[in-house]
Protein backbone atom coordinates (compact mmCIF):
# COMPACT_ATOMS: atom_id res chain seq x y z
CA UNK A 1 0.00 0.00 0.00
CA UNK A 2 1.28 3.39 -0.33
CA UNK A 3 1.61 6.27 1.85
CA UNK A 4 -0.67 8.52 1.34
CA UNK A 5 0.44 12.29 0.94
CA UNK A 6 -1.73 13.46 3.76
CA UNK A 7 -2.77 10.73 6.27
CA UNK A 8 -4.17 11.46 9.49
CA UNK A 9 -2.21 13.19 11.94
CA UNK A 10 -1.81 10.97 14.82
CA UNK A 11 -1.46 12.60 18.39
CA UNK A 12 2.52 12.76 18.91
CA UNK A 13 2.92 14.95 15.09
CA UNK A 14 -0.70 16.73 16.45
CA UNK A 15 -0.17 20.59 15.12
CA UNK A 16 0.57 22.66 18.38
CA UNK A 17 -2.28 25.72 16.50
CA UNK A 18 -4.60 23.18 17.51
CA UNK A 19 -3.53 22.28 20.62
CA UNK A 20 -6.76 22.65 22.64
CA UNK A 21 -8.94 20.56 20.08
CA UNK A 22 -6.52 16.94 20.65
CA UNK A 23 -8.91 14.56 22.83
CA UNK A 24 -11.79 16.19 21.69
CA UNK A 25 -13.99 15.30 18.63
CA UNK A 26 -10.89 16.45 16.28
CA UNK A 27 -9.15 13.53 17.44
CA UNK A 28 -12.26 10.89 17.34
CA UNK A 29 -12.18 10.56 13.68
CA UNK A 30 -9.95 10.26 10.97
CA UNK A 31 -11.64 13.13 8.72
CA UNK A 32 -10.79 15.40 10.93
CA UNK A 33 -7.05 14.31 11.85
CA UNK A 34 -6.45 14.62 7.77
CA UNK A 35 -8.53 18.12 8.19
CA UNK A 36 -5.86 18.87 11.36
CA UNK A 37 -3.26 19.22 7.93
CA UNK A 38 -5.00 22.64 7.93
CA UNK A 39 -5.21 24.03 11.64
CA UNK A 40 -6.98 27.09 11.17
CA UNK A 41 -9.87 25.31 8.64
CA UNK A 42 -10.14 22.70 11.65
CA UNK A 43 -10.58 25.16 14.71
CA UNK A 44 -13.32 27.48 12.18
CA UNK A 45 -15.35 23.81 11.52
CA UNK A 46 -16.01 23.14 14.94
CA UNK A 47 -18.67 25.73 15.67
CA UNK A 48 -20.04 24.50 12.29
CA UNK A 49 -20.45 21.12 13.20
CA UNK A 50 -21.41 21.31 16.55
CA UNK A 51 -24.71 22.83 14.88
CA UNK A 52 -24.48 20.76 11.56
CA UNK A 53 -23.75 17.64 13.41
CA UNK A 54 -25.54 17.99 16.77
CA UNK A 55 -27.79 20.54 17.51
CA UNK A 56 -29.72 20.44 13.71
CA UNK A 57 -33.48 20.28 13.00
CA UNK A 58 -33.64 17.50 11.36
CA UNK A 59 -33.32 14.93 14.59
CA UNK A 60 -30.92 11.63 14.21
CA UNK A 61 -32.30 9.79 11.08
CA UNK A 62 -33.11 12.36 8.87
CA UNK A 63 -29.87 14.02 9.46
CA UNK A 64 -28.68 10.15 8.52
CA UNK A 65 -30.74 9.92 5.52
CA UNK A 66 -29.25 13.87 4.34
CA UNK A 67 -25.52 12.78 5.23
CA UNK A 68 -25.81 9.15 3.59
CA UNK A 69 -27.57 10.48 0.58
CA UNK A 70 -24.80 13.07 0.33
CA UNK A 71 -22.06 10.33 0.80
CA UNK A 72 -23.76 8.40 -1.97
CA UNK A 73 -23.73 11.54 -4.37
CA UNK A 74 -20.02 12.24 -3.78
CA UNK A 75 -18.89 8.45 -4.18
CA UNK A 76 -17.62 8.68 -0.64
CA UNK A 77 -16.55 5.36 0.71
CA UNK A 78 -15.70 6.73 4.06
CA UNK A 79 -18.72 9.13 4.61
CA UNK A 80 -20.92 5.75 3.40
CA UNK A 81 -19.46 3.34 5.70
CA UNK A 82 -19.16 5.72 8.67
CA UNK A 83 -22.84 7.08 8.35
CA UNK A 84 -23.73 3.19 7.54
CA UNK A 85 -21.90 2.30 11.11
CA UNK A 86 -24.12 6.15 12.64
CA UNK A 87 -27.77 5.23 11.03
CA UNK A 88 -27.76 1.27 12.51
CA UNK A 89 -26.51 2.96 15.43
CA UNK A 90 -29.90 5.70 15.64
CA UNK A 91 -32.02 2.13 14.22
CA UNK A 92 -32.44 2.43 10.94
CA UNK A 93 -32.51 -1.36 9.00
CA UNK A 94 -30.04 -2.17 6.29
CA UNK A 95 -32.60 -1.85 3.92
CA UNK A 96 -33.95 1.36 4.83
CA UNK A 97 -30.02 2.79 4.47
CA UNK A 98 -30.08 1.00 0.99
CA UNK A 99 -33.15 2.54 -0.04
CA UNK A 100 -31.26 6.32 0.17
CA UNK A 101 -28.83 5.77 -2.07
CA UNK A 102 -31.63 4.30 -4.71
CA UNK A 103 -34.62 5.77 -6.09
CA UNK A 104 -36.99 8.29 -4.39
CA UNK A 105 -39.87 6.03 -5.45
CA UNK A 106 -38.35 3.12 -3.14
CA UNK A 107 -38.29 5.36 -0.23
CA UNK A 108 -40.16 5.91 3.07
CA UNK A 109 -41.64 10.02 1.92
CA UNK A 110 -40.11 11.73 4.70
CA UNK A 111 -36.91 10.03 3.38
CA UNK A 112 -37.31 10.89 -0.41
CA UNK A 113 -38.28 14.20 0.75
CA UNK A 114 -34.71 14.94 2.23
CA UNK A 115 -33.12 12.92 -0.68
CA UNK A 116 -35.13 14.95 -3.09
CA UNK A 117 -33.44 17.84 -1.59
CA UNK A 118 -30.08 16.65 -1.57
CA UNK A 119 -30.41 15.40 -5.47
CA UNK A 120 -31.58 18.79 -5.87
CA UNK A 121 -28.69 20.65 -4.78
CA UNK A 122 -26.29 18.50 -6.55
CA UNK A 123 -27.50 18.76 -9.81
CA UNK A 124 -29.75 21.51 -9.66
CA UNK A 125 -27.91 23.74 -6.93
CA UNK A 126 -31.21 24.96 -5.50
CA UNK A 127 -34.07 23.47 -4.12
CA UNK A 128 -37.51 23.89 -5.89
CA UNK A 129 -39.76 26.04 -4.44
CA UNK A 130 -42.03 22.66 -4.13
CA UNK A 131 -38.99 20.72 -2.52
CA UNK A 132 -38.70 23.73 0.31
CA UNK A 133 -42.25 23.39 0.91
CA UNK A 134 -41.94 20.21 1.63
CA UNK A 135 -39.71 20.50 3.33
CA UNK A 136 -40.87 23.00 6.09
CA UNK A 137 -43.87 20.94 6.32
CA UNK A 138 -42.08 17.88 6.93
CA UNK A 139 -38.80 19.74 9.22
CA UNK A 140 -39.73 23.38 9.38
CA UNK A 141 -38.11 26.58 8.20
CA UNK A 142 -34.53 25.46 10.20
CA UNK A 143 -34.92 22.62 9.31
CA UNK A 144 -34.99 23.23 5.60
CA UNK A 145 -31.79 25.42 6.01
CA UNK A 146 -30.04 23.08 8.42
CA UNK A 147 -30.62 20.25 5.13
CA UNK A 148 -29.28 22.61 2.75
CA UNK A 149 -26.28 23.12 5.57
CA UNK A 150 -25.61 19.06 5.88
CA UNK A 151 -25.24 18.87 2.32
CA UNK A 152 -22.75 21.78 1.83
CA UNK A 153 -20.82 20.62 5.36
CA UNK A 154 -20.81 16.61 4.32
CA UNK A 155 -19.70 17.65 0.74
CA UNK A 156 -17.06 19.65 1.84
CA UNK A 157 -15.45 16.73 3.79
CA UNK A 158 -16.19 14.05 0.82
CA UNK A 159 -14.25 16.51 -0.96
CA UNK A 160 -11.24 16.06 1.32
CA UNK A 161 -11.72 12.62 1.95
CA UNK A 162 -11.89 11.74 -1.31
CA UNK A 163 -8.66 13.45 -2.31
CA UNK A 164 -6.86 12.37 0.68
CA UNK A 165 -7.84 8.86 0.52
CA UNK A 166 -8.57 9.01 4.47
CA UNK A 167 -9.20 5.44 4.91
CA UNK A 168 -12.30 4.76 7.34
CA UNK A 169 -11.64 4.74 11.08
CA UNK A 170 -10.35 0.82 12.46
CA UNK A 171 -13.58 1.07 15.03
CA UNK A 172 -16.12 1.43 11.93
CA UNK A 173 -13.86 -0.76 9.84
CA UNK A 174 -14.16 -3.56 12.03
CA UNK A 175 -17.62 -3.23 13.42
CA UNK A 176 -18.69 -2.89 9.25
CA UNK A 177 -16.39 -6.51 8.97
CA UNK A 178 -18.35 -7.84 12.23
CA UNK A 179 -21.76 -7.24 10.65
CA UNK A 180 -21.29 -6.39 6.94
CA UNK A 181 -23.77 -4.34 5.23
CA UNK A 182 -26.17 -6.43 3.92
CA UNK A 183 -29.64 -4.52 2.33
Amino acid sequence: MTELPLPPIQDDAWPQSAEEMKGGFATQLNVYRTMAHNPALLTAWAPLRQHVVIDNALGQELSEVAILRTGHRLGSPYEWGQHVHRARACGMSDSRINKVRGPLEGMRKDDATVARAVDELFYEKRLSPHTQQALVDLVGKEGMFDVIATVGFYSTLGYILNSCETPLDDDIAAALEEKPFDP
